[in-house]
Parts: structure tokens; sequence; C-alpha cells
């Protein structure tokens, strides 16, 4: 148990006594060190407001943005972070440029924004659309080229496209463009499309030429684009090609004419591919250069750009000894080795253009059959080519 001593009336009304603080030393208050405690707790409130700031603004530049739809924007050549920021805020891309510029610079990617046209989602987030113009995600854009168009018709149909820019200088050689699906960007010009169809069908042409059956009639790479010209324009159902190319091979090593309606009319009408009407019988024995019922062999050039499927049929056409073929009157056609079955061949087709003649309506005419079909032959050899794509069916181009 403590005890408690006693204190005398005298002190215990007397006040405590309570010690003096120490005094600062003369080193605490020296300006250079108040001026460094003062650095220190600015530096320390900015990276607090730093930190909040970064906090914010990583959450805002993550959040979901306000495009309400799938939006194309197109950012020129040249365009500097703030252009851009304007015209991604004008298109409703960005409601927050500032956030979009501060995201750029603590990404390091103010460099790596690259100009082009560019699809961003709907509410597509800031990082999101930095993301697009940093990897170049732009928008693709296609162009088809059909098989069988001529260099003409090819030229009018990159004209009309309304994506690709400036103009063809003049038009390419007849057989040298690739019929394909192409992509290319906004800005591409047409010459530029141009030089890239001609490069691959150089490709092309060599690659399927380095691998030709030995034993073809034909001289060179030159003469290969030409009859797969030919055969492009004979028929469009694939697997015909390698046969209709049989055809032409076996007429070709026994000297005999190729007598290909489209070549007529190529020579009739040039790059403008189509005649518009039946061949008339004066119309094939018009002399042409291209006419192949008046000259031997091959015409002088490609009628038409033919597609890989026709190339590759000419250099390794089927092992057949057919030399003619007639339109079957169903879109393909009758392939024969003897001029007895073919006249055969050319009676049924007759016989089918008669039916659908009398049970066509009053007000539908069938065209009447072309070449040498409807007329008669100047030899007894009458191999039959199809109509050129696109033609009636019902219409009859025959080989002499």
């Amino acid at each position: 148990m403590n005890r408690i001593n006693p204190r005398s009336p005298r002190t215990a009304i007397e006040p405590d006594t309570v010690a003096m603080p120490p005094r600062r030393s003369a080193s605490a208050r020296h300006p250079l060190v108040v001026i460094g405690n003062a650095i220190i707790s600015i530096f320390v409130l900015l990276a607090i407001a730093t930190g909040v700031l970064l906090f914010v603004g990583k959450q805002r530049f993550e959040q979901p943005g306000p495009l309400a739809q799938d939006t194309i924007v197109n950012i020129p050549k040249g365009s500097g972070m703030r252009d851009i920021a304007d015209a991604l805020q004008r298109q409703g891309i960005i409601d927050q440029p500032y956030v979009f510029m501060g995201g750029v610079l603590v990404l390091k990617a103010r460099e790596d924004l690259k100009a082009g046209e560019y699809q961003f989602k709907a509410h597509a987030s800031l990082r999101d659309v930095v993301a697009t113009m940093v990897e170049g995600k732009v928008v693709e854009h296609q162009v088809s080229i059909p098989e069988g168009l001529t260099s003409q018709q090819i030229v009018a149909r990159l004209a009309e496209d309304n994506v690709l820019v400036g103009d063809i200088r003049e038009i390419p050689r007849e057989g040298s463009l690739l019929p394909d699906t192409y992509d290319f960007t906004r800005g591409v010009t047409r010459e530029q499309m141009i030089q890239r169809m001609q490069q691959a069908q150089q490709r092309l042409v060599k690659d399927i030429w380095d691998h030709h059956s030995p034993d073809l009639p034909l001289k060179s790479p030159d003469q290969l684009v030409v009859l797969a010209s030919i055969i492009e324009k004979e028929t469009g159902k694939p697997d015909e090609r390698t046969r209709v190319a049989a055809v032409f091979i076996n007429r070709l090593k026994q000297n005999m004419k190729l007598q290909s309606d489209p070549t007529i009319i190529y020579g009739l009408v040039g790059g403008k591919g189509t005649l518009g009407r039946p061949l008339t019988k004066a119309e094939i024995e018009q002399p042409t250069p291209y006419n192949t019922y008046i000259i031997s062999g091959l015409p002088p050039g490609p009628i038409s750009n033919p597609g890989r499927a026709s190339l590759e049929a000419a250099a390794n056409p089927a092992r057949t000894r057919e030399l003619y073929f007639v339109a079957d009157g169903t879109g393909g056609h009758a392939f024969a080795e003897t001029y007895e079955q073919h006249q055969k061949n050319v009676a049924r087709l007759r016989s089918i253009q008669a039916d659908q003649k009398d049970q066509a309506p009053l007000d539908v005419q069938i065209p009447p059959a072309s070449g040498s079909a409807s007329a008669t032959p100047a030899t007894p050899d009458p191999a039959s080519p199809s109509p050129p794509r696109g033609a009636s069916k019902s219409r009859t181009q025959t080989l002499h």
C-alpha cells in the first residue's frame, strides 16, 4: 500500500512549477531550412494532386465515350495532336479533348498517331481511340474487277469508284491487268491500282508459265495470255475451262482455225468489249487482225483480261481429242471429237431453240442464232464456242 506524504499548508497553496519548453535551435530557424521545408511541403502537395489527377484522368480515359453509333473520321496527313483532338470532338468521338491530349502525352504516343480514315465503334473510350490511331487500323475499301473485262472497261470501273483519287494517264495494254478483288485505303490513286493489277498479273503469269504443260503449241507467256483471254470469253463455267482450252490447243496443233466469235467482236469494237447484238454473216466474213475465222493461229493480242482459272486452263488443258463444242441450251456446252457428232449437237441445240421460241410469250423475242451456226459453213469444220459472257443463252456461236 502506497503511502501519501502530507504536504505543508504553505506548500499546498503555492502553484506548481512547470518546466520551461526547450528553445528551438538556431539551425532550425535558419532561412534555408524554412525554405527547404516549404519546398518539400509543396512537392508533397503536388504529388498528391498529381496522383489524384492521374487517378481521375485514368478513369475518364478508360470510361465509355459519347459516340452513339459507329462513325468514320478522316484524319488528314500533317494533322497535329490539337488538330486531331478538335476533329474527333467535332465528330462526337470525344468530349474531353484535354483528357485525350493528356493521355496521348502520358502514353508517349504523340509521334505515333497516324493519319488516315478510321472507323470508331460506338462508345469507344479515349484509350480505344488512341490505340486505333497508333496501330493504324484504317478503314479498308474494296474494288472488284470481274474476269473477262477489257482494259478500257476496267479503267471505266476504276473511274466510277469515288474513293480512289487521280486520273489514269493511258489505257493499259490489253491482258496486262489481273482481275481480282483489291483492298485499298482512302487516298490511293487509280494509277496506283493499275500498277498493282499489272504487277499481280506479271507474277501470276510467270508462275503459271513456269508450270505449263510441256507439249503446248505456245511459244511465250504472251501467247498464253492471248489464249486465256479467249477461253475467258468463251465460257463462264469453271468445270468447262480446261475442255474449252483443249479444243483450242488441239486445233492449234492441227493447224485448224480457232474460229472464235469473241475474237471477231473484239476486232470490230476493240476495248469497248461488247457488240450489243448478235454477229451478222457479213461481220463474220469481215477481215480484221482478230477474226480467227479468217486468220490462222492466235490473234495478235489478248481480247480481254483473263483471270487465274483461265490462265491455268490455257497452261494445262484437259487431255482430250475434242475439236468442237456448241452451246447445249442449258448454259453449258456439248463437246465433240468428230464433225458428225458435232452436227448432232448443233441439231439438238436448234431443236431446243425452236421449242423455246414456240413457248415464248408474244411480247418476248428470242434472239436469233449468231455466227456460222446460222450461216452456211465455209468449210466442213464447225467448232462452236459459247456466247460471250452476259449474252443470251439461246444464242449459238459456231466455229468452222
